[in-house]
């Protein structure tokens, strides 16, 4: 399997470090990461079984997280401004939106030379990947948002307890942060497939030693708030669309991916049993497949 080196590209006018796996004359996946989490939290084994469908896959670090720029002279939201505007649906001035996210993402394929990708999203990566498919479906062959929602504020919440935990600025010393992730994903995996601690724990290891940016997760969940919902806009979509959620996904609950899948036309949902907020290695070959199998069908 060819895995690059991490690599650094200008795009949209900023940095974004990425690396890739597999030929670069095999059909295109880009791999968009949710909030706060750096390009490794997808897993080297996913990304190498996901390139041996025959598939070029690049992941990379979001704006104001891991290796990419940071954007520090746009000002932090306050916390408790992002608690109020989350809680009731109040207006947040935020420095950047999803929107500007999806032009990193046009940005980094004009920098690879891709004219047309197929595109993953995970959590707040999903949203991005939603932001593609309304504002540059031209670029788009699929898209495939996993974990994700619409942003519609009718939807369930995630108990508060739950929405709070996700507010908690993560420590800057070594041993806490590791501890910090470590919980956090234990309770986002939820009680179905087993918790492999030891990966979280590399896994943690390896975002702290490239970079922790605790103002660029703020800013990036100031994004997601102040985006408001794309249930309309999605109703527009012509991407073919494949939307994979979990049923025991404790942070955006189930009803999100079903009402994501209703409001893209001909969009095909894909529930996994026992999966919550996470990726678990017993889950990879039922996503992988349903993502082969979608790009597959969409080039018929």
């Amino acid at each position: 399997m060819t895995k690059t080196d991490e690599r650094f590209v200008e795009a949209n006018g900023i940095h974004l470090a990425y690396d890739t796996f597999g030929h670069p004359a095999a059909p295109p996946i880009l791999l968009v990461m949710g909030l706060g989490m750096q390009m490794i939290a997808w897993d080297e084994l996913f990304c190498e079984h996901l390139a041996m469908q025959g598939f070029w896959v690049i992941r990379f670090d979001n704006r104001d997280i891991g290796r990419s720029s940071k954007l520090n002279t746009a000002g932090t939201p306050g916390t408790l401004q992002m608690v109020k505007s989350g809680l009731f649906h109040l207006p947040l001035s935020a420095p950047y939106l999803l929107k500007d996210m999806a032009a990193d993402t046009v940005g980094l394929m004009d920098a690879l030379d891709i004219r047309a990708a197929h595109l993953v999203g995970a959590s707040m990566g999903g949203m991005i990947a939603q932001e593609m498919a309304i504002h540059y479906s031209g670029r788009l062959l699929t898209m495939t948002s996993i974990m994700s929602t619409t942003g519609d504020t009718r939807l369930p919440n995630a108990s508060l307890k739950m929405r709070l935990r996700l507010l908690k600025r993560s420590p800057v010393e070594k041993h806490a942060y590791e501890k910090h992730i470590i919980n956090l994903f234990k309770l986002l995996n939820g009680p179905y497939y087993p918790f492999n601690e030891a990966r979280y724990r590399q896994l943690a290891a390896d975002i702290f030693n490239r970079d922790i940016h605790p103002k660029g997760i703020a800013r990036q969940l100031a994004a997601v708030i102040a985006s408001g919902s794309r249930k309309e806009k999605l109703s527009a979509v012509g991407t073919p669309s494949l939307v994979i959620h979990g049923d025991a996904d404790p942070l955006i609950p189930t009803a999100h991916g079903r009402a994501t899948a209703d409001a893209i036309p001909n969009a095909t949902l894909h529930i996994i049993r026992g999966m919550g907020h996470t990726m678990p290695e017993g889950a990879w070959p039922e996503i992988i497949d349903a993502v082969a199998r979608h790009v597959s069908n969409s080039n018929h």
